[in-house]
C-alpha cells in the first residue's frame, strides 16, 4: 500500500524566538525512518508551497482494525505513527517533531485503503502560534482519505 502525505501551509524557513521557543533558521521538514532519527526522507524547505512524501507500507486487517507497517512507520500495534521531523541548518539538527497517528484513521477509510492500495493524509504544517506543527497529530489536524 502507498501512504501519501500531502502537506500545505508550511511555516517558513525561519521562526523567531518566543517564550519557550529559541527560534531557528534554514528550517526543513522530512519523514523520519523508523528508529533512525538521522535518516530523513526527502527534506522539504519550510517555505515550500507544498511538501509531499509517498511511503511504501504493508497493511493487514486484524481483529482490532488495520495494522500499517513499513520503513517509515514508528511504534507498535495499536500505536503506530509517522514522524515528521523539523530540522535546521546545514547539519539538519532536529528541533521539533510531529507524530501523525495512524490509529486515528477511521475504520471505513482504513478498509478502503487496504482495498485500493492507497491512503492519503492531508495536513497543514503551521501551528496556531505560527511555528512548525509538533506533538500529536490527529483529526481534525489531519484528514485521511483512501484511493485516488
Amino acid at each position: 500500500m502507498q501512504l501519501r502525505i500531502e502537506a500545505t501551509d508550511l511555516p517558513g524557513r525561519e521562526c523567531g524566538t518566543a517564550p519557550g521557543f529559541p527560534g531557528y533558521q534554514d528550517i526543513h521538514v522530512a519523514v523520519q525512518r523508523r528508529a533512525k532519527p538521522g535518516e530523513l526522507l526527502d527534506p522539504q524547505p519550510g517555505d515550500a508551497t507544498r511538501a509531499e512524501w509517498t511511503l511504501e507500507c504493508a497493511a493487514r486487517v486484524t481483529p482490532t482494525g488495520v495494522d500499517i507497517t513499513g520503513r517509515y512507520v514508528q511504534g507498535g500495534p495499536g500505536g503506530r505513527f509517522i514522524y515528521l521531523n523539523w530540522v535546521s541548518g546545514a547539519e539538519m539538527a532536529l528541533f521539533r517533531r510531529a507524530k501523525i497517528f495512524l490509529d486515528a484513521i477511521d475504520a471505513d477509510t482504513a478498509s478502503e485503503a487496504v482495498r485500493t492500495g492507497r491512503l492519503v493524509a492531508r495536513l497543514g504544517l503551521t501551528d496556531a502560534k505560527g511555528h512548525p506543527l509538533c506533538a500529536a497529530v490527529r483529526p481534525p489536524l489531519v484528514t485521511w482519505t483512501a484511493g485516488g
